[in-house]
């Protein structure tokens, strides 16, 4: 992989290649790539998007939208510091093609920002349930009309994959979807692979799958631009790195600040565990005269994120050569300095937090809600396109926003479509369509 390559600016149905030299220093390429994301429907779906806590009322729990903002402000910082120091050692990129460390930053930011766009309501336990429906419900009847990728693709329901269709996907009138630049598109790419076949690694890219089968040439075309072919299968994008440090960064530090702000982790407990991480570059004198825990919470996770920031620039440019050959493996928070002191913090949020009562219990009523609405919807387009519709299926698809994709010509895309719609609701969205239909 080199550097050039990666960082193309070329969109959907480009005929010529863009320049960098020639862009608009005002309104840069990159940037044109987060405006269109933030304005986009699915990003604004975020905000009544479970991050942790599904259905809190409580002011200070964070919704999928607050994190994945986070998560972009963590992420340009990463990219701004790592792109100042590779242009030091790639001159020519600035010299020659006229890149800045801001073109780094832009970039990881805008795909730090869409990096849970595709997640169903409810959480992860949404994409559970959605694969359990296919798996083991009533979706199991469309296994025998489906090839075994596509089936795979429906019982392991994956977000990602479906981010990086509601990113590119056309529809009449927006060809290419939101048209992101290719180098977004490869940043926000974490797992470069289809849901088959599964492959027995511990490469990191290989824990989860990052697109469908029905987008699986378009992200060829993607990879193929980048250069990120590799035999049978695609390279992660380097600056996938960094987006994926950006989120474990946010995950690590805001899910835990949440638990204590609900009272289900200790202050005292809370903020001793925040000290052994930063504990290097405290200012104890500073510390010691603030006066609420809110402040102290706010200094200390402050200066966690900087530290794991600063952490993770330093392991992506030492490990730069292995990523750009495609043979590092590892998340680089995973061999942070600090991973011990984050281990700690994310078993006491999976035991006080994830695992609560109050979590449990709403994602199971989560479970039920989207069976539900699969089961409604899935029929309904199902029988649409086999000509059979019943009065009720025709009710049943009047729900569905003009312009969002629904029946196609084939049961593989139909199906998808339905799935990928009621993963595109949110939590409030879902549980009233859901009680409609009851």
């Amino acid at each position: 992989m080199n550097w050039e390559a990666l960082l193309s600016l070329r969109r959907h149905g480009d005929t010529t290649k863009r320049i960098r030299k020639e862009q608009d220093e005002i309104r840069l390429g990159f940037e044109v790539d987060y405006d269109r994301i933030v304005f986009s429907s699915y990003f604004r779906s975020l905000q009544d998007k479970t991050q942790v806590i599904p259905f809190s009322k409580t002011d200070f729990v964070h919704t999928r939208l607050t994190h994945s903002l986070e998560v972009s402000v963590v992420a340009r910082s990463l990219g701004r510091l790592a792109g100042k120091e590779l242009l030091k050692r790639h001159p020519h990129l600035q010299e020659v093609h006229g890149y800045q460390p801001n073109d780094f930053g832009a970039i990881v930011a805008a795909a730090a920002l869409a990096h849970d766009i595709g997640n169903p309501p409810f959480g992860h336990s949404g994409e559970k349930a959605i694969g359990h429906y296919f798996e083991s419900g009533e979706g199991k009847q469309y296994q025998p009309a489906l090839t075994k990728e596509e089936y795979e693709d429906l019982c392991r329901f994956e977000g990602n994959a479906n981010g990086f269709k509601l990113l590119t996907e056309s529809m009449e009138g927006t060809p290419g979807g939101l048209r992101i630049s290719y180098a977004t598109l490869g940043a926000y790419m974490k797992y470069p692979k289809g849901s088959l076949p599964r492959k027995p690694s511990a490469h990191v890219a290989d824990k989860k799958f990052g697109y469908f089968q029905s987008e699986k040439e378009f992200y060829a075309e993607i990879a193929s631009e980048m250069e990120l072919a590799k035999g049978t299968g695609n390279h992660r994008h380097p600056l996938a790195f960094l987006v994926e440090a950006a989120d474990d960064i946010c995950y690590t530090i805001i899910d835990f600040e949440d638990g204590i702000n609900l009272g289900w982790i200790s202050e005292d407990y809370a903020l001793e565990y925040l000290i052994k991480l930063v504990k290097d570059r405290m200012d104890t004198e500073k510390y010691a005269g603030l006066k609420h825990t809110s402040q102290r919470m706010s200094y200390l996770r402050s200066l966690a994120i900087n530290s794991l920031i600063i952490d993770a620039v330093n392991m992506f440019l030492a490990h730069e050569e292995e990523i750009l050959k495609g043979t590092f493996a590892h998340a680089l928070l995973d061999k942070s300095k600090y991973k011990a002191q984050m281990d700690d913090i994310i078993a006491i949020s999976v035991d006080k937090v994830y695992r609560s009562d109050e979590v449990l219990q709403k994602e199971i009523v989560g479970y039920k809600v989207i069976s539900t609405l699969l089961s409604a919807f899935c029929t309904a387009a199902a029988n649409k396109l086999h000509n059979k519709t019943t009065t009720y299926d025709e009710l049943i698809l009047r729900l569905v926003p003009q312009g969002t994709p629904m029946v196609e010509n084939s049961l593989y895309k139909t199906i998808l479509n339905a799935s990928c719609f009621v993963a595109s609701l949110s939590d409030g969205k879902a549980m009233e369509l859901a009680k409609k239909m009851n």
